[in-house]
């Protein structure tokens, strides 16, 4: 194969992977509210947690 045609291959391909790349970077930044749910999610959990969770009785000395 010469230079010329590895070139042009090589530049074919980079060409799609440049495209790919800007198509999962539209898709993942589409995505982006789900970050928030999910950090809002894990904030009710642990707040239900908390909740349910018994607190522990008071140490009363005893005499």
């Amino acid at each position: 194969m010469t230079p010329e045609t590895h070139l042009a291959l090589h530049h074919a391909r980079a060409a799609e992977l440049h495209a790919l790349a800007a198509a999962h970077r539209l898709t993942s930044e589409a995505r982006r509210p789900r970050a928030l749910r999910t950090r809002l999610g894990w904030t009710l959990v642990e707040v239900g947690l908390r909740l349910a969770t018994p607190k522990p009785a008071a140490l009363v000395p005893q005499p």
